[in-house]
């Protein structure tokens, strides 16, 4: 389980340091409502709170998976989890960016997060 948490810690962090690197074109592209200072308007700890809890949920299916499919390497945790971010959650991504008739940017930005963070979670995951 502690693998799992922090495999989550480290897959939430890299969320954090993508959306501040991004966080203009993604307020922008969401339509999210800001203030003068360009901070959302919004400062409800929810989407924090459910980010957490999403990414403890990823980390534990991922780990679920590397054990079943026999993941015991740094190269295949990282290819690994790079390919269930690219192939799996990256696509239904696209899917809702399409359907919601949203911002097409978003499909980089929050696809590339959903690839990124799965490539962290399965590195942090092989390392353990």
């Amino acid at each position: 389980m502690l693998q799992v948490l922090i495999a989550a810690i480290a897959g939430y962090a890299f969320g954090a340091i993508w959306y501040m690197a991004l966080a203009k074109p993604w307020v922008k592209a969401t339509g999210i409502a800001v203030d003068e200072n360009g901070q959302p308007t919004d400062k409800s700890p929810l989407p924090f709170i459910v980010a957490f809890v999403s990414a403890i949920v990823v980390a534990g299916m991922m780990r679920h998976i590397f054990v079943m499919a026999g993941i015991d390497s740094v190269g295949k945790g990282l290819t690994t989890g790079l390919g269930l971010g690219l192939f799996v959650a990256a696509p239904w991504i696209v899917n809702n960016v399409m359907f919601g008739d949203r911002d097409k940017s978003l499909i980089w930005i929050d696809g590339g997060y959903a690839a990124g963070g799965c490539a962290v979670i399965g590195l942090v995951l092989a390392l353990f």
